[in-house]
């Protein structure tokens, strides 16, 4: 809000000329996520004016100083018994945007004592006033005068000295007078909540008043953040520490992990969410800076794979952004991260070790985190992957479990491959691990590094088919014509069809295929297609011998069987037509477009051929 300079001959330096309607709409829009920061601004000059009182005198008394906020619908003061301003401080920093008096002389080292550093936090009143009254009085200077400033919304100010009575002791009042469209964010109500949201763990006494008469002041910030107070036995603590996440989070935490970085002054928790969150999703966390909330939404402090917690934390020395609504992405920052980082790992390890229970409801709300984790993690690795559970052929166990039933731990590439082999391989008593879901199959590929003796291999269709039984010779013979047909009505979809013997009996047919060796069929069909061109020179020199699906009939099938002795030739080939689409249908794959118009088709044709046998 500088004063325009006269005008100056041309080539002489001139004065920026602000706009300081256009300023306040552009803070509005683009600094500060809402008109509510306005109190969390007021509040953080006037921390960091007692900051610098303490400065002054080190000897006071513990709550000597403090803050006062009033609202009474009509006007909102918030008044501290800071450093004060002399007049020259008031034409120094509150004419000028951007001049922050943390930059003056005499405390410039100790600029990280303080939250802002800006110079601009004052503009924030604006977005709810279009007048800021201030009375101010410094404690620097013995004997002093009250200064009083008055900065309007047009960009001009004005500044007087008012007599010593008109404020006795050092110190700041700063007076709003909302406009009639900021009642949400300046009736009484709001601003005492806003002052309980932004200063509930500030170190100063805060206190609000309404102006009712005969009703006290009620304090902000009554007690202590949790951590920083004594309690008479470590059960005690935690279960306070456990009350005030759900109070802050509105959730029982599973469980509650203090934090205490004493290199850069933070504290905090972080709470266990009881319940599994959709991967990738990430929380926000509560952060305040030297007891000043920051952001509730700063999801920075952490690694992308802890997001099975929710932090709270208060830090001396992490940087703000000049909104104060995040924080600046510095090397003290990412230091932060890796050990916050740290301290999961060891809650992790910790209740392995120590509480099998507590891992237990742990992992099964969020196995999904910890196997991201303990795929770049060799430490969690080695603690947790046979905790882990996974999806296999005996249900859902976990890995140490299934390697002591299964010598050889067998593992799909996908859920479909899985879905597809299940039953089978679990009849045949093979022991097949779903390794589509995320992390599961390289997780399960390095369980030799913690049971050596342990076997673990790629399913591959030759290991399940090699399990299956051959039909005798008499049986195959009997089914040849019925094979050959069916194989010539299947090999559109380059399907082979075989008969064998395998458990159990309810299952007529398996549809062994890989989407891979889809993907290659499709190549081949595509590159006959093309045949000729540079395209289809591209595609041949590509190409190689496509492998084939292989549909095989379960001679232990009733269905089956009754189906290998069909006489009529059309019946017969329609039946193969129905088994495929059935099998098909039970692999739980994407079906093609041919598929499901043959499965239709095949219905409606057994549906008329029953039709035409009864008529």
């Amino acid at each position: 809000m500088t004063l325009p300079r006269p005008a100056s001959p041309d080539g002489a330096d001139r004065a920026f000329q602000v706009d300081l309607r256009g300023l306040v709409d552009l803070l509005s829009h683009h600094l500060y996520s809402s008109p509510r920061v306005y109190l969390r601004e007021l509040l953080q000059n006037a921390v960091d004016a007692l900051t610098a009182r303490r400065g002054l005198e080190p000897d006071a008394p513990d709550g000597a100083f403090g803050i006062r906020l009033f609202a009474d619908g009509s006007v909102v003061r918030v008044e501290d018994d800071g450093v004060g301003l002399s007049e020259a401080d008031v034409h120094t920093f509150l004419a000028t945007i951007g001049r922050s008096s943390k930059r003056a002389d005499g405390i410039a080292e100790q600029r990280g004592d303080f939250i802002g550093q800006f110079g601009i936090g004052l503009l924030s009143c604006f977005l709810v006033a279009d007048e800021i009254h201030v009375v101010s009085r410094s404690a620097r200077t013995p004997d002093a005068p009250a200064v009083e400033w008055r900065g309007h919304g047009d960009g001009s100010y004005s500044v007087r000295t008012l007599p010593a009575s008109a404020r006795p002791l050092p110190g700041t009042t700063v007076t709003l007078t909302p406009r009639s469209d900021t009642g949400e964010w300046t009736r009484p109500a709001q601003v005492h909540a806003l002052g309980r949201h932004f200063g509930s763990l500030l170190r100063h006494p805060v206190t609000f008043s309404d102006g009712t008469a005969g009703a006290a002041a009620v304090s902000v910030n009554p007690e202590p953040a949790p951590w920083a107070r004594t309690f008479p036995t470590p059960g005690s603590r935690s279960r306070a520490l456990a009350a005030y996440g759900e109070e802050v989070f509105g959730f029982a935490p599973l469980d509650t992990i203090e934090l205490d970085l004493p290199a850069v002054g933070l504290k905090g928790i972080a709470c266990v969410l009881p319940e599994a969150v959709p991967a990738g999703r990430r929380h926000g966390h509560r952060v305040h800076v030297k007891g000043m909330l920051l952001s509730e939404q700063a999801d920075e402090i952490l690694p992308e794979w802890a997001f099975f917690v929710r932090c709270v934390i208060d830090a001396e020395s992490l940087r703000p952004t000049a909104s104060r609504e995040s924080l600046y992405e510095d090397d003290t920052l990412a230091a932060v991260r890796d050990a916050l980082a740290e301290r999961m790992r060891a809650w992790i390890a910790r209740a392995a070790a120590s509480d099998p229970e507590l891992l237990g409801r742990f992992l099964q709300a969020h196995h999904l985190a910890v196997k991201s984790l303990a795929v770049h993690d060799d430490e969690i690795l080695r603690l947790l992957l046979p905790w882990l559970p996974f999806e296999t052929t005996d249900g859902h166990t976990t890995l140490d479990e299934f390697a002591r039933t299964h010598r050889t731990v067998l593992v799909t590439s996908s859920v479909e491959e899985f879905r597809q082999v299940a039953a089978i391989a679990s009849a045949a008593g093979l022991g097949v691990v779903n390794g589509g879901y995320t992390y599961d199959r390289e997780l399960v590929h390095r369980l030799p590094e913690i049971r050596p003796e342990a076997s673990v291999a790629d399913l591959d269709p030759a290991t399940l088919t090699a399990h299956l039984d051959p039909v005798d010779r008499e049986t195959e013979l009997a089914a040849s014509a019925y094979l050959a047909l069916a194989r010539d009505a299947l090999a559109a979809f380059d399907c082979d069809v075989a008969l064998r013997t395998f458990h159990p009996a309810s299952a007529p047919a398996l549809l062994v295929d890989s989407r891979e060796a889809r993907h290659e069929r499709t190549r081949s069909q595509l590159a006959r297609e093309q045949e000729g061109g540079l395209w289809g020179d591209i595609l041949g020199a590509l190409r190689q011998e496509a492998p084939r699906a292989q549909l095989i009939l379960n001679q232990l099938n009733p269905l089956v069987r009754t189906a290998v002795a069909i006489d009529e030739p059309e019946l017969a080939r329609t039946s193969a037509e129905a088994l495929y689409g059935q099998a098909a249908l039970l692999s739980r794959r994407p079906l093609r477009p041919a598929e499901s118009s043959l499965i239709n088709r095949s219905f409606l044709d057994l549906l008329a051929h029953a039709l035409r046998k009864d008529s």
